[in-house]
């Protein structure tokens, strides 16, 4: 297949999580960067599309002016990824939905309910594909997680515990990854709860296909004057009975990247980390417990349809990001000309962006009323 053009917005000099998409975009050859706005700085904007081999007729100044300009060429970018902090989602994608152009966008989906409110509509008029890069939903043994808790292979579910501890956070920290994520005016009201919090939550709605109903949420920030939340404790209540628990936190010592997400059924349960992605411990009641591998004997299609290389070989983050750009390529193509889907095809979407700004929006509510419970609409 021919590559899509595809365009960014934010992700210039000095950015982190715009490197991650861009290698994510190449790494099953389904992209090709071409265009960009990307600083609200014109002079670093053009600055950054030159160390990344983008012409310069089309380094863009504003978004603005990208969509407008995009969207009338001939050889027009087909997908925008954007990659900004939090609360400058919202006028890009909307932007360049009006302008006809499909979106990826980085999580969580906006700064506020509102904002994400206006997305879902511009999305919902404009027709085009709307893609939210929740990357761990991408990692083969999720998928198989996934397809196991759906073949009801854990019997009917009970209990979901998922956390994400990290320590980066745990004293007052200048740099320009912390200052936005602790800057309401730019992260939203939430901190934590907001940029891994969200990442817990739609893991384990991901994984066992439920949405909470309630929650009871505890949210803490531990630095003093911080402005926002870097601990999150929440108690769920989702569909059918089943209970969960969720924490997040940011000033966890000795933690990096600590994800773990693990679900009990009647029949049995299953337990997967982050940081050996390629492994998947299950366990049927009474019998001893099975270590599950990445591409190994025991996989389902589910995860072998995203395993790029045999077992034994690493295969984790950047990966996991790619999964969700080869599925956005997918379904920007059977958009564009009715190419084919492939079959079991889970990109996170609209509705995720949503269900993650209601968790936050109730998370917050809950504890400011001393952890009520409160629901999720």
């Amino acid at each position: 297949m021919s590559r899509l053009k595809l365009g960014m917005v934010g992700g210039g000099q000095g950015a982190f999580i715009g490197g991650v998409h861009r290698i994510a975009a190449r790494i099953d050859d389904r992209w090709e960067l071409v265009a960009g706005a990307f600083s609200s700085d014109p002079d670093r904007s053009r600055a950054s599309a030159a160390e990344m081999n983008v012409a310069p007729d089309r380094a863009y100044g504003s978004f603005a002016e990208m969509a407008e300009a995009e969207a009338a060429r001939p050889d027009g970018i087909d997908a925008v990824a954007i990659v900004t902090p939090n609360h400058m989602h919202g006028p890009p994608a909307v932007a360049f939905l009006k302008a006809g152009i499909h979106v990826i966008c980085d999580k969580p989906l906006a700064a506020t309910l509102d904002q994400a409110q206006e997305i879902a509509e511009a999305v919902a008029a404009s027709g085009r594909q709307f893609i939210l890069t929740h990357n761990y939903t991408g990692y083969p043994l999720i998928r198989q997680a996934r397809q196991m808790v759906a073949a009801g292979e854990l019997g009917e579910l009970r209990v979901v515990q998922v956390e994400y501890p990290q320590d980066w956070l745990a004293e007052e920290t200048s740099n320009k990854q912390a200052d936005w994520r602790t800057d309401p005016a730019r992260s939203g009201a939430g901190g934590c709860v907001g940029d891994i919090g969200t990442h817990a939550y739609n893991l384990a709605s991901f994984v066992t296909g439920l949405r909470a109903d309630r929650l009871a949420a505890d949210l803490d920030a531990f630095v003093p004057g911080r402005p926002v939340d870097d601990n999150v404790h929440v108690m769920l209540r989702f569909a059918g009975g089943v209970k969960g628990m969720l924490w997040a936190s940011q000033v966890a010592v000795g933690n990096e990247n600590a994800l773990r997400l693990r679900v009990y059924g009647t029949k049995g349960g299953l337990e997967w980390a982050q940081e050996n992605p390629n492994v998947l411990r299950f366990t049927r009641f009474g019998e001893p417990s099975q270590i599950l591998t990445r591409g190994g004997a025991g996989s389902t299609p589910a995860g072998a349809r995203v395993t790029r290389i045999p077992p034994g070989h690493p295969e984790g983050y950047l990966e996991g990001f790619a999964t969700i750009y080869a599925e956005a390529a997918a379904l920007v193509a059977h958009a564009r000309d009715g190419t084919p889907l492939p079959e079991g095809l889970h990109a996170p979407g609209i509705e995720d962006g949503l269900d993650g700004m209601r968790f936050i929006a109730a998370c917050i509510a809950s504890s400011q009323a001393d952890g009520a419970w409160t629901p999720l609409n």
